[in-house]
Order: structure tokens, then sequence, then C-alpha cells
């Protein structure tokens, strides 16, 4: 009996707590117990890190530019598909997959057939374009508009310069095809399956905000495959319209110039301006009979396009502003050059859809509260 006590006391004295230290841990140097501190710091750090979320972007500018544009590919990539589904009832995927190979099947084309003409003529393209503005000098200063001299190389550098500061991401030509080639494929891959990136996206947003968030990229991808639609017929028309009509006038290097027509028609605003004055500088080098259709021809297809073919892209699609647009365009392609004015429209016009729908949250927030 006694040796059971004796036991039951030893696991008593084995159980019980340590003896409490009379010297306890104090606070350190860096514990922060002001509550008022605590808030303050915690503000200090959500401006740092938006701060420097802000500076990764501006470091990031190209890489974005291009995964935005790679986004704008997959919309007409997605934009194919859909049209081509209203006449095959096929898959998606085999719908898709005759839009790529369509455009694989004419970029070749391009490159094996007119390829080799259009070298020819982009070539001499630079010497007749410096032989006019060097007789428009020489006219200017034979009627006293002044002396006017044109270094060749000066002004091609300032013109070039004037579209925007070129970054090492496109500044080579092999950079650029590089781009090219990595915007394409990354299109491709998104166009693919497209709600598996943008549920990816939605995931990392809090569960209230991700109903207006589908709601949102929804039309944003409307929109731009109505807006990229237009711009590839506009495109359309105005190349080969371009080309046809300067075939039959005679007006020289004429495959040159609808094809720079064609692309340039994806800029609004200045691309009509710069494709119509390099018209017009090689319709005069031909002649003045084939300037004046030079002429005539490039307000011809401008005003096809902007009073027809604008127009039915604008029902369908945001409206915007021409001077809205310019603005972009100047502002983009100082801060991130080519590709900043290549992309200034699609851009705005994302940026007006969220803000629309921003407006639409609100007031649809604000109404039960007026009731």
């Amino acid at each position: 009996m006694a040796t059971t006590r004796k036991t039951g006391a030893t696991r008593a004295k084995a159980s019980a707590p340590p003896p409490v230290d009379d010297h306890r841990e104090a606070p350190g140097p860096t514990e922060i117990r002001s509550q008022l501190v605590r808030s303050e710091l915690l503000k200090a750090g959500v401006w740092l890190g938006l701060a420097l979320a802000i500076g990764l972007c501006i470091v990031l500018v190209q890489p974005i530019l291009l995964i935005f544009a790679a986004i704008v590919v997959a919309a007409i990539l997605d934009g194919g598909a859909r049209l081509l589904g209203r006449i095959l009832p096929i898959g998606r995927g085999w719908r898709l997959l005759i839009v790529c190979l369509s455009l694989v099947a004419f970029l070749a084309w391009t490159v094996m057939f007119a390829g080799s003409q259009i070298a020819d003529q982009a070539a001499t393209l630079q010497t007749v374009v410096m032989a006019q503005v060097e007789r428009i000098a020489a006219w200017a200063s034979a009627h006293g508009v002044g002396d006017l001299q044109f270094d060749t190389k000066a002004l091609t550098e300032n013109l070039a310069g004037t579209v925007g500061r070129v970054t090492a991401a496109v500044g080579t030509v092999l950079g650029a095809l590089t781009s090219l080639v990595m915007v394409v494929v990354l299109g491709i891959f998104i166009a693919i399956e497209p709600r598996l990136y943008e549920r990816g996206v939605a995931w990392m947003l809090p569960m209230k905000s991700r109903e207006n968030f589908y709601i949102t990229t929804a039309r944003m991808g409307f929109t731009l495959r109505r807006l990229m639609a237009g711009r590839l017929l506009g495109m359309i028309v105005e190349g080969i319209g371009t080309w046809l009509a300067c075939l039959a006038v005679g007006i020289p290097m004429a495959a040159l110039m609808g094809l720079l027509t064609g692309l340039l028609a994806f800029i609004p605003n200045i691309g009509a301006i710069v494709s119509g004055v390099l018209l017009v500088l090689v319709g005069f080098s031909a002649g003045t009979d084939a300037g004046l259709w030079a002429i005539a021809i490039y307000f011809i297809v401008q005003t096809v396009d902007g009073y027809l073919i604008v127009p039915m892209v604008a029902k369908q699609t945001v409206d915007l502003a021409p001077a809205l647009v310019l603005g972009a365009q100047i502002l983009f392609g100082t801060l991130l050059g080519i590709m900043g004015l290549f992309l200034a429209d699609p851009i705005v016009a994302m940026i007006k859809v969220a803000l629309e729908r921003e407006a639409e949250r609100n007031a649809g927030t604000q109404a039960p509260q007026k009731a």
C-alpha cells in the first residue's frame, strides 16, 4: 500500500508543470504594440507594393504589349472560327484549324509569289520618296518659301523618331520576327482554349468579383472580335482596292502600295495619312496624270472605308471618337513605340468597355438606395 502511494506521488511530481521562471520574456525592439503604428505601416506597405507594381509594369511593358497583341490575334482567330461556324456545322477545333491553315497559306503565298516583287519595289521606294521630297523642297524654294535643305539620312531618322522609341524587343529585324512568331504562337494557344485562361485569371480574384469579371471579359471579347473584324475588312478593301486601281492607271509599285495601304489601315487616322502621302509621292514620280490619279484613288478608297466600313463596325462595337483614338495613338506611340501605336485602338476600346461596365454596376448599386 505504501509502495502504491509512493508510485502515485512520483507520477504526480513527474507530470507537474515546470516551475515558473521569474525572468519572463520582454518585448523586443521590433515588436509594435501600437495599433496606430501598425495601421500606418500597413498603409505604407500597400503604397510601396503599388509603387513596385507600377515600376515592374514599366520595366515589363514590352512583354505586356506582346501578350496583349497575342490576345488580339486570339480574338481574330476566334472570330474567324465563329464566323466559319455559321456555314460549316463542324467542331470548333476543326474550324479553328481551318482558319489557322488559311492564314499560314496566305502568308506563304505572299512570301513565295509576291515576295520578290514587293522586295524589289521596296528597295526603290525610299529613293523615289526622297527624290519627291527634294522636288517639293526645290519648288518651295523657287516660290519664295525659303531655302529648304534636306539631309536624307537625318530626315529618315527624324521620321522614325516621331513614331516613338524602338525598344530592344522590336528594335531589330530578328527581334521583330521573333516577337511576331511569339505573338502568333501565343495567340493560337489562347484561341484554342480561351475559357481555361479566363478561369485561371478569375481564380486569383475574390469570389464576389468573379461574376463581374466574367461579364466584363465576355463584353471585351465580343467588342474585340467585332473591332478586329472591321479592321481586317478595311485592310482587305483598302489594300486590294489600292492595288487594282494603281495597276489600272499605271502607278508604279502597285503591289507595294496595296500592301502598305492594307497594313497601315490597321492604324486608324495615322495609317491613312501615311499611306496617302506615300501613294501621292509615288504617283507624281510617274508624272502629273499619275499623281492626280493617285489623289483620286486615295480619296475614293478612304471614302469607302470611312463612310461604309467604319460606321458598320461602329454599330456593332464601341463607337470611339476619332480625336480620342488619335490622342491615344500619339500617347502610346511616344511612350511605347511602334507596338503601342498599333495597339492603341484595341487598348482604348477595352478600357472603354471596362469603364462602361463599372458605370453600369455603380448605377445598379445606387438604384435601390434612391428608391
